[in-house]
């Protein structure tokens, strides 16, 4: 407990709410329900042989199968109608080889998921030396994903055949006493299949969970690196040659001084009026009139 708490407190279960570490949770759940409704399957089915002679007939006969469905050593007693005696009637059928693929292919992923997810929490480090925890987990992520189609498939196959299988009008068919039309045979109970469809439903559930994991763990391993595309830094603007202080602008000597401004030199001279009078209008340059001084 001691090394859990510790575990809980620096952080190493935040794995878990991780897309990656969540997902993993998911494979390991429903690995468990593929095999658990395929492989703790029992079906039965009931009928009847109503004999012309009444007390030969035998009603509420039981054929009971289960995983993993070799159905050709499965059988049920049934009565001849010919003054005493029985037949032992065999099903028709071996479909373990798909069930059994599909039960294996669960208790491996169910395995599986269950060690990476460990290794998640209490071997990061380790997982992520050099990329080959991230670069094995997508291998074989992969392999699983292809394996549970392929046996989602197959089971899918195999459990059609074992409906034809075991569908009693079918097996009816195979009793000698029915084949005399003064005996009455029936079907009373057809089996129930809704678990082994429901196993069928979590394999190919499995298999879309294993495919979108496969995104999240290529992203860990680093292969996406060379092929992503980062745009291109972004350059610094420079200001135009002639924004500011070339040839326009505040940075000029002449753009005031020279160009029909204020003149440096305004209020550094006196007018001409103040320095040589009016030289029209009979004034000398000192301000004496013309006419006064030339009569001097």
């Amino acid at each position: 407990m001691e090394v859990v708490n510790q575990l809980v407190a620096e952080g190493q279960f935040h794995v878990v709410k991780e897309p990656l570490g969540f997902i993993k949770i998911l494979q390991w759940l429903f690995s468990i329900f593929a095999f658990a409704t395929c492989g703790s399957y029992t079906g039965q089915f009931t009928l009847s042989v109503d004999c012309s002679n009444k007390t030969e007939s035998k009603r509420n006969i039981k054929v009971d199968f289960k995983y993993p469905f070799k159905l050709h050593q499965e059988y049920f007693i049934a009565p001849t109608c010919r003054g005493g005696g029985s037949n032992k009637i065999f099903l028709v059928g071996d479909y373990s080889s798909s069930a059994e693929f599909f039960i294996t292919i669960a208790v491996f992923a169910f395995l599986y998921s269950l060690g990476v997810l460990i290794t998640y929490i209490f071997l990061q480090n380790k997982y992520r030396i050099n990329n080959k925890g991230p670069m094995i987990d997508c291998i074989v992520t992969a392999v699983f994903t292809f394996m549970w189609l392929v046996g989602s498939s197959a089971w899918a196959k195999g459990l059609s055949d074992i409906k034809i299988a075991t569908d009693p009008k079918l097996i009816i068919e195979q009793i000698p006493a029915c084949e005399n039309p003064d005996n009455k045979c029936q079907e009373e109970q057809d089996p129930v299949m809704s678990g082994l469809n429901t196993s069928v439903a979590f394999g190919f559930l499995n298999c879309i969970i294993w495919l979108g994991n496969i995104w999240f763990v290529f992203k860990e391993t680093g292969w996406t690196v060379p092929f992503m595309k980062y745009p291109p830094p972004a350059q610094e603007k420079h200001p135009a040659p002639d924004s500011y202080g070339q040839g326009q602008g505040y940075g000029q000597q002449d753009s005031y001084g020279q160009q029909g401004g204020y003149q440096p030199d305004f209020y550094g001279q006196q007018p001409e009026y103040n320095q040589q009078g009016y030289s029209q209008g009979g004034y000398s340059q000192q301000g004496v009139p013309t006419s006064f001084s030339n009569q001097m």
